[in-house]
């Protein structure tokens, strides 16, 4: 890099400039942000975290302030810039869920929760990477990886993974390229790279939001979630993307179930509730204490704590993973099947092919031996899959309603600390994972900055039941507002693990 490009990184890397940008025009701040992504994710420390941007973003904005400066505003995120995932359908560019497969798919149509915040006033401003096929290809991915995109780099240590699927959605807000965006979940997708960003992600009741025109992995449990940096404003996106829709039969309570979350948000609300601390096992030293601090932050806000401890739930993750196989080699022949004659692949057998003519830009890590596994079942019409959908759908919701049974959220620590992005062994996870639970469910699922571990932040998880959105974002904010500011990120090669690394002298 130039010491020109250097200088110009460094000044639109300072953390002061998201903030600012939202409180110009609509036109300033999407400027503004395509700078930033120039800057940072094209070059300088090149996160990859966004495929493609909106050849008309400008002109969006433009037409956003001449509505508001008539009087016209749409709602509380009118003229916000939002990037969204590339699975989700937008009139302007191609959805390629990472992979070379579908490179050519412009299907020239607006997914309806994409139509859904445009109708809201947001400002469309790109699509974002993502891990390739939402990360359902191999058991021994690399969180962040596509083969469109490339690897997604956490914005935190460049060396760290982004978690994902929804990666470049986390790095993107994180990075302050966007006001806020919007990812997608079948196990974790939005809750993992929320929580190892520093962000607040909301993973909602299942059928709050549709799911028409994303490209699936499984209509059992995937969901699209608002990302962004508070609680306040993943609520104002969340009120804007729920919805009925009568293609995605799942959504229809939505309209009757949905709210005005950011209007009625109500911190104080923490105080006096009751809130089931669940901890688990084989936590780490610094990972435990951040979970206390944030106990006692809640405890201090006035929540009464009420420790609760997990059901047994054996079996449950072989029945999830099978209704995963089986689901999608259905529900992508079904989504294919309405791609333009473009998009050359039209099953799951089609994709295994393409990836296999195309191994080397396309399996360069690693292969793809869940698609392989999923190839092999019948689909949904296979004998195995209502008893898997029906125990899965079973243990999870037990386990919930039983420690909910006297609380009114659960807490627990989302995910451990970002691991190391190893292209030889592919993911190696540590620590606790809170998104298992309420994703087969289908219950609501908040993640909160809760701390730093050596710089890297890690999440607190407020969980609840069926359609109680309202109150896990109250609960967030009020843990939010205990909490206080949290370092943003500095773009560090590595962490900074200090001289102790060296030993004493």
């Amino acid at each position: 890099m130039s010491a020109g490009r250097v200088a110009v990184f460094l000044l639109l890397a300072a953390a002061a400039l998201p903030a600012a940008a939202q409180e110009a025009s609509s036109l300033d701040a999407t400027r503004t942000y395509l700078k930033r992504i120039e800057a940072i994710d094209r070059a300088g420390p090149r996160l990859n975290s966004v495929i493609a941007v909106a050849p008309d973003a400008e002109a969006q904005a433009r037409r956003l302030d001449d509505e508001q400066a008539k009087g016209r505003v749409r709602s509380p995120v009118h003229g916000w810039p939002v990037l969204i995932k590339d699975n989700i359908e937008t009139v302007e560019l191609p959805t390629t869920a990472g992979s070379l497969a579908l490179k050519d798919n412009r299907t020239r149509r607006d997914a309806p929760v994409a139509a859904r915040l445009r109708a809201g006033g947001i400002v469309m401003l790109g699509k974002t990477n993502l891990s390739e096929w939402a990360n359902i290809r191999s058991s021994n991915s690399m969180s962040g990886w596509s083969a469109v995109g490339g690897l997604v780099r956490n914005p935190y240590a460049l060396d760290r993974t982004a978690c994902g699927s929804s990666s470049g959605t986390g790095v993107a807000i994180a990075a302050g390229l966007a006001r806020a965006g919007v990812g997608t979940e079948t196990d974790g997708s939005v809750i993992c790279p929320s929580a190892i960003n520093g962000l607040v992600g909301m993973k909602p009741t299942l059928g709050l939001v549709s799911r028409t025109h994303v490209v699936p992995i499984s209509h059992s449990q995937d969901t699209p979630g608002p990302m962004a940096t508070s609680v306040r404003d993943a609520a104002a996106l969340m009120a804007v993307m729920a919805g009925s829709d009568a293609a995605d039969a799942a959504t229809r309570e939505a309209d009757a179930r949905k709210g005005d979350y950011a209007a009625r948000l109500n911190p104080a609300a923490l105080s006096g509730m009751r809130v089931g601390v669940l901890r688990p096992e084989g936590l780490s030293e610094a990972l435990a204490r951040q979970f206390d601090a944030a106990l006692a932050r809640l405890r201090a806000a006035g929540a009464v704590l009420v420790e609760v401890k997990q059901p047994e739930t054996k079996g449950l993750g072989e029945a999830e993973f099978d209704v995963l196989k089986m689901e999608l080699k259905s529900d992508l022949a079904a989504y294919l099947a309405t791609t333009p004659p473009s998009v050359k692949v039209r099953t799951l057998a089609d994709v295994i092919a393409f990836n296999r003519a195309n191994a080397a830009t396309e399996m360069p890590f690693f292969g793809q031996d869940i698609f392989e596994a999923a190839e092999k079942t019948g689909g949904t019409a296979d004998p195995r899959y209502k008893p898997a959908r029906a125990k899965s759908l079973a243990l999870a919701t037990q386990a919930l309603d039983t420690m909910l049974a006297k609380v009114a959220v659960i807490v627990t620590p989302s995910y451990g600390a970002a691991w190391l992005s190893d292209p030889v062994h592919g993911d190696q996870v540590s620590g606790p994972s809170a998104s298992g639970l309420p994703a087969v469910a289908g219950y609501p699922h908040l993640t909160v900055p809760m701390g730093q571990v050596m710089g890297l932040p890690v999440g607190l998880s407020f969980i609840g039941p069926k359609w109680s959105e309202q109150r896990l974002f109250d609960a967030g904010a009020g843990y939010e507002a205990a909490r206080g500011p949290l370092p943003g990120p500095r773009y560090l090669p590595s962490v900074a693990a200090g001289p102790r690394l060296e030993g004493a002298e």
